[in-house]
């Protein structure tokens, strides 16, 4: 990969990332937004639990459609200077998701008594009667979410990549408002019409540029345009394939609805903790090479697609590894700072911590598939991730009722069984991707990466753990002033130490992470 190349890929990669920790962060404040107001209750569970289907139509429609299929085509077509033609492709896509979003968000609503129960099979009467009401309510958001997800398509494809990112902001933003200002009034349904009026807003940001691209251009419906076809085709498996990988999460929550109240959410805000150095690095780097990807397969270069695709997974182990062990460390503290307020107490953190400790496990895996199967679809092959995505499955499935039935792991038996998987899928991922791109990807830099990252995280976890429990000694950590100080001790002491370890092991992921956050940095000193 040339310097220039790669220092255009870490500026975005940089900004991408900022925008993304921004829009995390936000999430934090919204959760904690629903702790202090709400804590942990069956109504909580409720509204995560209305979230599932909803997500799922999600995740088939953007994830299928727009990752693996759009971007690759849409991408491949501007690499080769065929702008008019990609957006005739362009408008027809748009225009039947469109169609088929709305015809499935109406069948959401008037099948939602049915399928409630298959969300929460441990729920009693009363529960599942308000899931329905808030599965209708908020099966609208789909609609508008997937719409903004087809927008951002468009920008990362032309290699825009901050302005769509301001649209989950926003979404952040009105679900916060819903629990602060009409959560009082309305109860966990004020929760529910923020996250519609947040999926609208997102949806309005993404607009401007997609039609400022478009302009001049007929909208219209070519079914036998061969761009389209290729995309059909292209999504036909990879919607069954994450269908299936779906299916994780309402395993995962309908197993939880079988424990005692609150272990949903606790799972859910332990995930989202996990998600924020996922979303940043993992997401975040994915964003920014996967349009790269695709043109450059579309261009036929292997051996730039596989040096690409091994520089993004070694920034990405060398960043998600430390992050999780951080989280293992810290997890009271953490907890503690962003949602241990009103209703939500010493109790609840607890049960939190516990099951983040055991998701932390797999974070480096799940933030690595982010790239890996990005890498895939931009090979334009669908059908692999498919297997490998049924086979992350069963390993989940069995993992978890091993673990709920063998030991006394209860919920964080369920997190470390979609860590084990998540790990196997990454695994099967990295070793079908070998014949793929004409040789080995880099594993003995890929295991060096791995293991010298894992022994500096070792080296910096009792630092970090121990920063924080010497200053939470000396302060009040029942303030917000005294939790800042405690957590921000082991998160400096864990950075610094790590980065101390890092520079002495020589890995050379120091300057490629530090180069996404400021040019002078990439820079090589001159002889």
């Amino acid at each position: 990969m040339s310097d220039a190349h790669g220092r255009t890929i870490a500026k975005n990669a940089g900004i991408v990332m900022v925008l993304i920790l921004i829009s995390r962060l936000l999430g934090f404040i919204r959760e904690r937004a629903v702790a202090e107001v709400f804590g942990l209750t069956w109504e909580t569970d409720a509204f995560r639990a209305a979230f599932n289907i909803p997500d799922l139509m999600y995740f088939l429609l953007v994830g299928g459609a727009i990752s693996s299929a759009f971007i690759p085509v849409f991408s491949g077509m501007l690499a080769r200077g065929q702008e008019d033609d990609a957006w005739a492709m362009a408008s027809t896509f748009i225009n039947l998701i469109s169609l088929g979003l709305v015809v499935l968000t109406v069948l959401g609503v008037i099948a939602s008594p049915w399928l409630a129960p298959l969300v929460a099979p441990g729920f009693d009467d009363e529960q599942l009667a308000f899931l329905v009401v808030l599965m209708r309510v908020m099966f609208p958001a789909v609609l508008f979410t997937a719409l903004a997800g087809v927008g951002m398509g468009v920008h990362n494809s032309y290699q825009s990549f901050a302005v769509p990112l301001l649209g989950p902001i926003m979404y952040n933003i009105a679900i916060t408002l819903g629990a602060y200002v009409l959560g009082p009034r309305m109860g966990i349904m004020g929760m529910a019409v923020g996250t519609v009026a947040g999926a609208v807003t997102n949806f309005l940001m993404q607009v401007p540029f997609v039609a400022s691209r478009a302009r001049r251009r007929p909208w219209r419906i070519d079914l036998k345009h061969p761009g389209l076809r290729k995309v059909l085709k292209l999504m036909g498996p990879t919607i069954i394939g994450l269908s299936i990988v779906q299916l994780n999460t309402i395993i995962l929550t309908a197993l939880a609805s079988t424990l005692p109240d609150g272990r949903i959410t606790a799972l859910n805000l332990a995930n989202r903790l996990v998600q924020l150095p996922l979303g940043v690095f993992g997401m975040g780097m994915s964003m920014v090479i996967y349009p790269v990807m695709s043109r450059i397969a579309a261009l036929g270069d292997v051996r730039q697609f596989r040096t690409t695709l091994t520089a993004g997974l070694r920034s990405i182990l060398f960043i998600t590894v430390p992050s999780a062990a951080g989280l293992a460390a810290l997890g009271q503290p953490i907890v503690r700072l962003l949602f241990e307020v009103g209703e939500f107490g010493p109790s609840d953190t607890a049960t939190t911590a516990y099951a983040l400790s055991f998701f932390a496990v797999g974070l480096f895996a799940v933030s690595s598939v982010q790239l890996l199967t990005r890498a895939f679809y931009s090979l334009q092959d669908t059908v692999t991730p498919v297997k490998i995505g049924a086979l992350t499955v069963l390993t989940n499935t069995a993992l978890s009722l091993a673990l709920l039935r063998w030991t006394n792991l209860e919920h964080g038996g369920l997190a470390l069984a979609n860590a084990a998987a998540s790990i196997v899928q990454m695994s099967a991922q990295l070793y079908s991707l070998r014949g793929k791109v004409g040789g080995r990807l880099e594993g003995r830099a890929l295991l060096g990466t791995l293991a010298r990252a894992g022994l500096a995280a070792l080296i910096m976890m009792p630092a970090a753990a121990g920063a924080a429990a010497a200053v939470g000694a000396r302060v009040d950590v029942g303030t917000l002033a005294g939790r800042l100080a405690e957590t921000g001790a082991g998160i400096a002491a864990g950075v610094a130490v790590y980065a101390a370890a890092a520079a002495l092991l020589r890995m050379e992921e120091l300057r490629m992470v530090a180069s996404m956050f400021g040019r002078r940095l990439l820079r090589k000193r001159r002889p």
